[in-house]
């Protein structure tokens, strides 16, 4: 049996029909609105094509949308001080600095200058450690991790006592999703393993998986026979291995390939995610996710 689809591309439109609902009530009862500013520094095109859906986005849910953009020889003094003044204005609830930066600026340096409080993106040391500790603590989960985390509980898979294996180990995406799948809550209280491409017998932890998360970056790494029959496969690798000419424009577009070999897979597993069209589509949601957040923090609501 075919498994079911989880498509991220669907459970978007749902949870951004639930964001502008809430920013239309929230508009309507305190006169305000969600504010987010993204910084752009220099014109990496991949960049510019991401923080322009963005812009897009934001101006759907009928948010401030501010767009700052810097060139790429903007002293990263400047840069700091500029992100100091976004930390200081009230109508901005979420600042997002887009990387990559130049190399004369501190990636680090400029991520932990943003205040906790409007870190919508989730990765200041503040907001890990909040992540750490769960449950009431948490404001502001990471992005894509707390896309996947969403695709799971709307897929209707259960995840209480559930084994779930986490192939990959980064600190946007693997060290997240483990975190929160472990913790007390809905969509959580699962019993969780981390492995990578350096463990021992990957394809032995992968067969145990109710839930099996791969954000390991190696284009078709996981094997349909390393896939327990009716597990629930969340596929994050975006790789591009090729190209190819768009039948509808004529242009070159890229061939996209996840870390699990699809079309085998979902012949095995109960519920997968495509790519495209599975967990990319979530990211850009759940940063709109956190600004609403950090908005409704803000004025007790949370």
């Amino acid at each position: 049996m075919t498994a079911k689809l989880i498509k991220g591309t669907e459970i978007r439109e749902q949870i951004l029909d639930e964001i502008a609902a809430e920013v239309e009530e929230i508009k309507a009862k305190h006169g305000v609105v969600p504010g987010l500013v993204t910084i752009l520094v220099g014109e990496n095109p991949a960049s510019i094509s991401y923080v322009t859906l963005k812009i897009k986005t934001a101006h759907r849910l009928g948010f401030k949308e501010v767009q700052d953009n810097q060139s790429d020889d903007i002293p990263e003094a400047d840069l700091l001080a500029l992100i100091d003044k976004y930390n200081n204005d009230d109508s901005i609830n979420g600042i997002l600095v887009q990387l990559p930066l130049p190399k004369h600026i501190d990636d680090k340096k400029v991520l932990n200058a943003i205040d906790p409080d409007k870190d919508v993106d989730g990765f200041h040391p503040v907001n890990v450690g909040r992540l750490m500790i769960g449950g009431d603590e948490v404001k502001f989960p990471p992005c894509t991790p707390a896309g996947i985390q969403e695709m799971i509980i709307r897929s209707g898979t259960e995840t209480k006592g559930a084994e779930v294996v986490v192939v990959g180990r980064s600190n946007i995406v693997g060290k997240p999703i483990a975190n929160m799948m472990l913790q007390k809550g809905m969509g959580a209280n699962s019993t969780v393993t981390i492995v990578h491409t350096g463990t021992k017998d990957l394809k032995a932890h992968c067969l145990r998986a109710d839930i099996l998360i791969v954000a390991a970056g190696v284009p078709g790494l996981v094997k349909p026979e390393w896939i327990k029959s009716g597990a629930c496969v969340i596929d994050v690798g975006v790789n591009r291995v090729g190209e190819k000419v768009s039948e509808k424009t004529g242009k070159k577009i890229a061939i996209l390939k996840g870390d699990v070999d699809f079309d085998a897979a979902k012949e095995i597993a109960g519920a997968i995610t495509p790519v495209p069209g599975g967990v990319g589509p979530m990211t850009i949601t759940m940063l709109m996710k956190n600004t609403l957040k950090s908005l409704k923090f803000k004025l007790g609501l949370m």
